[in-house]
């Protein structure tokens, strides 16, 4: 009985042991749901609320690049629009930026303004685009797309270079998809080589992109294959010119045996007499003048004939 007593009792000691240990399990969990209730408590109030941007916002701080006569405005415009929406600048910090980044003459421009108006972003705006802008040279750059053509020497990179920065200037009022294409077309159109041009325009090409990449491969190709025909017809006109090299040593050998056979016959010919004379008295070998067909001397015979005396009976009339 005493050991069953004693079982009982550790038995007892372990459960009660046990049940501590839940308890403070428990109250941990408590203690956890409390401080995380406050937390959601602190948040939800506004007093307590922290603005977690706010030391983001001035690390992001970017300076606005300086204006010019000799930037483009709408370049300068651009960049200045994203600097400010980073930076979180509102209108009259943008008005007020956008005057200390002036530069010469443009800063010229600020004299035309009305003094009230100078922190207006909307009034500088106006007089800067009307002074820098290229609005007025919209067409100008749109007639330079549909007349510029490739120049000679000029790589297809920086043609379509050039398509992108003119359409740029002359469709910035249009969507990307639609300048995109756009270009892509213009591109097409300023390619100098009919094949490249006939070729990638069969491609039909939706981007300035496509149309270049596949230009590029289509003149690398072709330049291959030159390079490979040129090679066959230079080994073809090798074996040519050795025939006619054959030929030509095969024919100046006969001609010299020809002549050295022909030198040796002179050589045992027998020689004249240099002092032989002609009929006319001369000696053989001697330059003499040719005597005209029609020459002829007083009293020597001329075809059988006497030259230069008359027959008595040729003045006599004839008998009858």
């Amino acid at each position: 009985m005493d050991a069953e007593f004693e079982m009982l009792l550790a038995m007892m000691k372990e459960m009660k042991a046990g049940q501590g240990e839940i308890r403070s399990g428990q109250e941990r969990l408590e203690q956890e749901m409390r401080s995380g209730q406050e937390e959601r408590n602190k948040e939800s109030d506004p007093s307590t609320r922290r603005e977690p941007n706010k030391s983001r916002t001035r690390v992001c701080q970017i300076n606005s690049q300086i204006f010019d006569e000799q930037t483009s405005w709408t370049v300068f415009k651009t960049q200045f629009n994203v600097v400010s929406a980073t930076n979180g600048w509102t209108d009259l910090i943008k008005a007020s930026q956008l005057v200390a980044s002036l530069r010469g003459s443009a800063a010229e421009v600020l004299q035309g303004i009305p003094p009230d108006k100078l922190t207006d972003l909307v009034t500088i705006e106006n007089a800067l685009e009307s002074r820098f802008g290229d609005s007025h040279l919209i067409q100008f750059y749109r007639t330079e797309l549909k007349t510029r053509r490739q120049k000679p020497g000029e790589s297809l990179q920086v043609l379509a270079a050039d398509r992108e920065q003119l359409l740029s200037l002359a469709y910035a009022e249009c969507p990307l998809d639609v300048r995109e294409s756009l270009a892509a077309q213009y591109f097409v159109d300023a390619i100098r080589d009919e094949d490249t041009q006939h070729s990638t325009r069969l491609m039909d090409a939706k981007d300035l992109k496509s149309a270049l990449a596949y230009s590029m491969k289509y003149e690398a190709a072709r330049t291959a294959s030159k390079t490979s025909r040129h090679i066959r017809s230079v080994e073809i006109e090798d074996n040519a010119s050795r025939e006619r090299d054959d030929k030509f040593e095969s024919l100046f050998n006969r001609l010299a045996k020809i002549f050295n056979s022909s030198v040796a016959g002179k050589r045992n010919t027998p020689r004249r007499n240099p002092n032989v004379t002609c009929c006319g008295g001369a000696k053989k070998g001697a330059h003499t003048e040719r005597v005209p067909d029609d020459y002829f001397q007083p009293g020597k015979l001329t075809y059988g004939r006497l030259a230069g005396r008359k027959l008595p009976f040729l003045n006599k009339a004839p008998e009858k």
